[in-house]
């Protein structure tokens, strides 16, 4: 949908051809540069944000890499809480921490795809909801920092959407994953991408999603 408004992407993951995939889904528009990374290796993060300065200004960064271990408070280990830190909180604040200046200078914004678990924490969730509240606060704190210099910072609290992520959630939690009961990933993009092409008069904070028969 970004690539349709005119964007010039820039794509980060870990599997190339998770990559490929979504490049192709461009066609017709500008063919996007993907990168591999591991957002679990500061040291990777810090290297892709000097290449991605390389290939021009960022006016955009969405946050979308997540990550999710469900459990009861006394089973789950410290081990797992570390790794849902990593990539939920720690591996957004790196990126856009070396990207930032670049983001200032042009006016830009920046989209945390977080979880509805940001805003209320459920049983079985401690650790994932933890890290979600913790990027809330990345989010709101780097808001109050930019907002006088023009850069919006959206953040997005999705319930359950049909993402092989979810299919693990469902898998953890013993029940069928039936995609067509949660939200859609079009519906999510549908929305970030109407907040990003906002006139500049106008500033969406935070938005909130569920599904409709969930």
């Amino acid at each position: 949908m970004m690539a349709a408004q005119g964007a010039r992407l820039t794509l980060v993951a870990r599997s190339v051809s998770a990559l490929r995939a979504v490049a192709a889904a461009c066609s017709g528009c500008h063919v996007p540069t993907i990168r591999v990374a591991d957002l679990a290796d500061v040291a990777a993060i810090r290297t892709l944000g000097t290449e991605i300065q390389r290939d021009g200004a960022v006016d955009v960064l969405v946050h979308s890499a997540g990550t999710v271990k469900l459990g009861a408070f006394d089973v789950l280990d410290a081990d797992s809480f570390d790794a849902q830190y990593a990539i939920n909180v720690r591996a957004p604040f790196v990126l856009t921490q070396a990207l930032l200046a670049d983001i200032v200078r042009v006016r830009g914004q920046v989209v945390f795809l977080n979880s509805s678990a940001g805003l209320a924490a459920r049983a079985t969730v401690s650790q994932y909801g933890a890290t979600k509240h913790a990027l809330k606060a990345v989010a709101d704190s780097l808001r109050e920092e930019v907002h006088g210099a023009g850069v919006r910072v959206i953040s997005v609290y999705p319930g359950r959407v049909a993402t092989p992520m979810q299919a693990q959630i469902c898998a953890q939690e013993g029940i069928s994953f039936q995609p067509e009961r949660y939200l859609q990933p079009r519906d999510v993009a549908q929305v970030i991408v109407s907040a990003l092409t906002l006139a500049d008069s106008a500033e969406v904070k935070d938005i909130s999603l569920r599904p409709m028969l969930a």
